[in-house]
């Protein structure tokens, strides 16, 4: 990692799995719900929930969580459709050359990798355009390249 913060690790593939039933059941706390955490739940998700299509699911997934814990999906905060799709192509992107090992070194992995990194999708948008209205809201291309 550059000049970025270290991530917070998991220390077993139960502490993934907590997060990922905790996000949908909604009963994770919301000091739980970090960067890290929104990306251990996606790679759980994709990986080892075959009923789960993050591409369409995840709105409800982390709208629904959002108002659990008293929060608001409005355009100034809560959801965010073009970051939470960046995100699933990085993780899918990690996932396409990570081997195959446990779910937790898999999870950390992917912290510790460019797509784990908060700024990630600022390599493919302008500020203006990934914290943009249209962008929280919906699916908003690139304006700098394409995701993986």
């Amino acid at each position: 990692m550059t000049g970025q913060e270290k991530p917070r690790l998991f220390a077993d593939d139960e502490s993934v799995r907590h997060i990922g039933h905790g996000l949908l059941d909604r009963s994770l706390p919301k000091e739980a719900w970090t960067h890290e955490a929104h990306l251990a739940a996606c790679l759980w998700i994709i990986t080892e929930c075959p009923d789960i299509d993050p591409d369409t699911d995840m709105r409800a997934i982390i709208g629904g969580y959002n108002e659990a814990v008293g929060g608001l999906n409005d355009d100034q905060g809560g959801y965010h459709d073009t970051i939470t799709h960046s995100f699933i192509a990085g993780v899918r992107s990690w996932l396409a050359r990570c081997p195959d090992v446990t779910l937790v070194d898999r999870v950390n992995s992917l912290l510790e990798s460019s797509e784990g990194q908060r700024d990630w999708p600022l390599h493919f948008y302008s500020r203006d355009v990934l914290f943009s209205v249209a962008a929280r809201r919906g699916w908003v291309k690139p304006d700098i390249k394409s995701l993986p």
